[in-house]
Order: structure tokens, then sequence, then C-alpha cells
């Protein structure tokens, strides 16, 4: 039996006629009696009364005109989600990221997402740049959006470089640098600063760390806070001066705070991560998705 001889005898159950079903499906009619007999055969039952007065279904016809109804109509369903799922319209997308530096361009990425695949179930994952890289790595995570880790070079997972984000300080509104365009690294050797911990993002605090040594100073930290927002409340209550992106400024910083760009400039990048030998087509839709966005400046445009 194959799913040609259940479309046959559906068609002759629904026209109750060989002959009107043998030109709605265009063959033989003689080919098309043989087919019914073929699975009559293989069910081992009669399914159509016939002579040439009557035509009618058998008990067992009838019941399977029914089943064979609900067998076209899921495998068109599979075949249709079959068909969604390998254009990336269907499945599940595991996406990692961290806090701030998506921000600005996050909801809005994922709402065009959503809009073009409304199929794929999305599952977000808020977590440090070190707890991301090994999501991907190990396969729980689909794809995610972090900072690059040291020594990362030779791993197996794939980079796109997003963005190069400037550090700058967060000052208080009446703090006397908050009324500068900008100011020195070297200006900063006397300044407590507030400086997100290293266990929670590594290639922030390195670069930070490597900026002031090359200014010819080791840094006065305050405090090593494990959130950017813990930063933020730190430098509101005068414990110090914080340093961050400027997609921390454009964000999420308080209205009586103030962002002041650092000069010579220093960049910390954001990076999309994953697993070149992920095929699922939702991963590769959304890489496609983000590669649209960075060709049509679309990322920072809120922002900038």
């Amino acid at each position: 039996m194959d799913l040609r001889h259940l479309r046959y005898f559906q068609a002759v159950a629904e026209e109750m006629s060989f002959s009107r079903a043998s030109k709605r499906l265009h063959i033989a009619q003689p080919a098309l009696s043989r087919a019914v007999q073929e699975l009559e055969r293989d069910i081992g039952t009669r399914l159509i009364d016939r002579n040439r007065r009557t035509f009618a279904l058998t008990p067992a016809g009838a019941v399977l005109l029914t089943e064979t109804g609900l067998i076209l109509e899921r495998l068109e369903e599979s075949l249709r989600r079959v068909r969604r799922t390998a254009k990336g319209e269907e499945g599940e997308l595991r996406l990692g990221y961290i806090g701030p530096p998506t921000q600005p361009f996050l909801g809005r990425l994922l709402h065009d997402y959503r809009r073009r695949f409304p199929k794929v179930s999305v599952h977000l994952e808020e977590r440090t740049p070190e707890r991301v890289w090994e999501m991907v790595a190990k396969g729980r995570l689909s794809v995610a959006i972090t900072r690059p880790l040291p020594g990362q070079g030779g791993s197996s997972l794939s980079t796109l470089l997003l963005r190069n984000e400037p550090l700058g300080i967060v000052v208080p509104a009446d703090h006397p640098l908050a009324e500068k365009k900008s100011v020195t690294w070297k200006s900063l050797a006397q300044e407590p600063l507030i400086v997100l911990a290293r266990r929670e993002g590594v290639g922030l605090h390195d670069e930070i760390l490597s900026a002031c040594r090359t200014a010819g100073f080791t840094p006065r930290i305050a405090y090593n806070p494990s959130l950017m927002g813990t930063v933020l409340s730190y430098v509101e209550s005068g414990a110090g001066l914080g340093i961050a992106t400027d997609s921390v400024a454009a964000t999420s910083m308080p209205a009586g705070l103030r962002y002041v760009s650092v000069t010579p400039e220093r960049t910390v990048p954001l990076v999309m991560v994953w697993n070149p030998e992920d095929l699922s087509p939702p991963v590769k839709a959304f890489r496609d998705l983000m590669n649209e966005w960075l060709t049509q400046d679309k990322l920072w445009a809120a922002k900038e």
C-alpha cells in the first residue's frame, strides 16, 4: 500500500464513480480500478460494493474514507511545516546576549525577526560574556551577542564584529568633569574609579586597565560591582567615576549622570558568535537578518 492508493480510493469514494474519479485524477479508468483492487487486497477486505446498478462504500470503506482524509490532511500540514522549517520560518532560536550593549538594538531586531518568522520559538538568555561563549560552544545556545574573550582566537566558533564601542567616564552632573566634551586617561590617575568586575566582563575590564597603564598610572579602583547598574548607582552616590561604553549612556544612564568621552579613544568589540556547524534554518535566518541590519545601518539607527 502507498499514499497513491489512498488518494485514488479517496477520489473514487468522494465521486462515487470510477469514471468521474479517473477524469478528476487524469488517469485511465482501468488503472484506477486496479489500484483500488490492490488496496483492498493489501487491507484484506472489500471497500466498495459495486455492480452495474449500485455503487456504495462498505462499512470498512466508510471508515477508511474518514481516516484517509485525516491522514492526507496531516501529511500536507507536515510537508508545509517541513518547508517552513527549511526556510527558517519554523523551529527554535536560542539567543544569548549581554545586557547594556545590546539594548540600543536587540528589541527592535527581535521584533523584526518575529515579524518575519512568527512560528519560530525564540528563547533569550542574558549571561556574562564568559558564560555566553561557554553555552554556545556546548550547543546550549544557537547564537549570541557578546564580547570577545582572551584566548578565543583559536576557537572553532565563528564571530561577526558588530561594533567597536568607545570607552568613557560616567560622572555626576555636578562634577567638574561633567561640562567637558572629553578628558584624557591621564587625568583619571587620581580619581576613584568604579569598574565592572572582571568575572562579569573580562574584555571590558582588561581594556580599561590597559588604557590606564598606557597612560602611565595604576588606576585607583574603588569598587568592582557585578552589574553595570550598580556601577551607575555608585557614581550617583558620589563614590567615584564609572567607566563604561557609550552604549550605557544611550540606554540606561540616570538623568543625574553625564557621559564624557576619554582620549585617546579605547574601544571594546561587540560581536555575534555562533557554531558554524549549526545548520539550523532559524539560526541562519537570524544571522542573515543581522547582516542585513548591519549593511543597512539599522542596528544603531535609534541611538545615533
